[in-house]
């Protein structure tokens, strides 16, 4: 037990009738510490031991006098620890060592510059913000398991400095993409934008250049579009760590977050699921209330909200123009990462904008491919639809493709289409089994790929290992799910095995025949015309 808990127990069993002999042998202390307890609730303060004599003593005069002279020497002519520690061996001989040497300096030398006054004074005032006209702006990196990986993230968090309410998003990098991006979903979750000014640090996406030691900067080309558009007013704070506290509302703000929310490392399969959780943890956080305050964050912003000034109409693109050209592979480079497109661009130049998260590829104006954000670098990111003309007409290239096996990887090719396609070659051969899998994944550009899974599932039992039996199969599941409940849409799992052949499913789906049923009635007649002539003419030949 502490001093304190030892005091407290002796005066106790001291009122209970114990004697000092009792309490001495009871927890096992000198008669002198009993009657200190007994005197005093609270124990005397430990005494300071004299510091240790040691082999610098004598040389600190000699350290303090040439550190006072230093302080009119020129700035690049100041003595260092090592030099200081050369003269006292060299001049005065000491037998010290250099730890001991720089220890002391480290310690003595801001005590020497504050003693004659030119240390500069560090202070710190406090500011009242007013409502609706201050917000705080930075990144901080975030791990997250994503998609069984741990990978590093940026947490972009806006803050209005008035209300403390605070706005994050998720991004897989912290580029100028991201840095926009952030803004506008914060600009629209808050419903406006603060009237006076938004305090930054010195990021690249905003900050092209930082001019010396003043608080101008040359910004870049983008940024300067999107604040006006926008109505920002920047401030950016001193550089480097000494600029840290000018915005300490969201230098704080983003570790309270990630203490409470990113402990234990959170585990999603993207982006847009982190982010739809984030969004949920922003509202849980408005019931909180900062420091001591009386009213809570969310009571504080809506005294906030509507002194906000209005979102402009128009949008702004937030993403970033590229144009490269498709290599041979029907591949793109875009930043340090390569996408693929259709191969019928191969040689082409497309135009590609960069968001924060994924990426959209156009020709013409027509979009042509979509592609999720990789975040490693050097990493490719393929679709196999693109390589499907190719592929069939080299279906010995498909098995060992890296997009088949991406496609794997995504579930898009799925335990199904590995069996239709083994048993479409046990039929039709290697090749031709190929190719028939290449016809069905060709389909998927006009069925959905839960239709085509379906009609691959149905096909299977019945050994109808034919890119027009899926078809129809496929469709007959698109028909049952506009006919029926969604809740019961078909899956590969009970899929039917009876397959339908066309020509069956055709004759049933003729329209109705309104046409009046046959009648044998005129044969009648002309049988009894018939009779009629036969008599007359036994009767003449009697």
């Amino acid at each position: 037990m502490s001093r304190v808990e030892l005091y407290a127990a002796i005066r106790r069993d001291h009122r209970g009738g114990m004697s000092m002999r009792e309490l001495e042998r009871k927890h096992g202390v000198t008669w002198r510490t009993v009657r200190k307890a007994l005197d005093s609730a609270w124990p005397e303060p430990r005494k300071k031991l004299p510091p240790r004599a040691s082999g610098l003593d004598p040389y600190k005069p000699v350290i303090d006098e040439i550190l006072r002279t230093d302080l009119d020497a020129p700035r690049k002519q100041r003595h260092t620890v090592t030099r200081i520690f050369h003269r006292l061996v060299e001049e005065h001989g000491a037998d010290v060592s250099y730890g001991m040497v720089r220890y002391y300096v480290a310690g003595r030398k801001p005590e020497i510059l504050v003693a004659s006054g030119k240390a500069p004074l560090e202070a710190f005032v406090p500011q009242t913000h007013q409502p609706g006209h201050e917000a705080e702006v930075d990144f901080g990196d975030v791990t997250v398991r994503l998609a069984g990986e741990l990978v590093t993230c940026y947490l972009f968090s806006f803050r209005l400095s008035y209300s403390g309410k605070a706005v994050h998003r998720v991004f897989a990098s912290c580029g100028q993409e991201a840095f926009f991006e952030g803004h506008v979903h914060a600009l629209r979750t808050l419903g406006g934008v603060p009237r006076s000014k938004v305090r930054y640090d010195n990021l690249k996406a905003a900050v092209a250049r930082v001019l010396g030691l003043s608080r101008a900067r040359v910004e870049a080309d983008r940024w300067i579009a999107f604040r006006s558009h926008f109505g920002i007013e920047s401030f950016y704070c001193q550089p480097g760590i000494d600029g840290a506290h000018e915005k300490g509302g969201v230098e704080g703000q983003i570790g309270y977050f990630r203490r409470n929310h990113f402990v234990p490392v959170p585990e999603v399969s993207s982006l847009a699921e982190l982010n739809e959780m984030v969004e949920q943890w922003d509202r849980q956080d408005d019931a909180r209330r900062i420091g001591a305050r009386s009213k809570t964050v969310a009571e504080c912003f809506a005294l906030e909200q509507p002194l906000l000034m209005p979102l402009p109409e128009e949008p702004f693109e937030t993403g970033r123009l590229f144009t490269p050209r498709v290599d041979r592979y029907g591949q793109i480079p875009v930043r340090t990462n390569r996408y693929s497109v259709p191969i019928r661009l191969i040689g082409k130049r497309v135009r590609v904008v960069l968001h924060a998260s994924h990426l959209v590829v156009y020709d013409q104006n027509v979009e042509v491919a979509r592609h999720e954000r990789l975040i490693a670098k050097g990493a490719v990111r393929l679709e196999l639809d693109h390589y499907l003309e190719v592929l069939v007409r080299k279906p010995g290239a498909f098995p060992g493709s890296t997009a088949l096996e991406q496609a794997r990887s995504a579930g898009k090719f799925t335990p199904v289409h590995d069996a239709w396609w083994a048993q479409a070659q046990k039929i039709h051969g290697e090749r031709d089994g190929t190719r028939a899998l290449i016809e069905v994944l060709l389909l998927g550009r006009h069925l959905p790929h839960e239709y085509v899974v379906a009609g691959l599932a149905a096909a299977l039992p019945a050994g109808a290992m034919t890119a027009d039996a899926v078809a129809l199969e496929a469709r007959k599941a698109a028909q049952a799910e506009t006919e029926t409940d969604p809740a019961s849409r078909p899956s590969p799992a009970n899929s039917s095995a009876n397959v339908t052949s066309l020509h069956e499913w055709k004759l049933s789906h003729l329209p109705p025949d309104t046409r009046p049923l046959p009648s044998v009635t005129p044969y009648d007649q002309l049988l009894r015309h018939r009779r009629i002539s036969g008599a007359d003419h036994r009767e003449g030949a009697q």
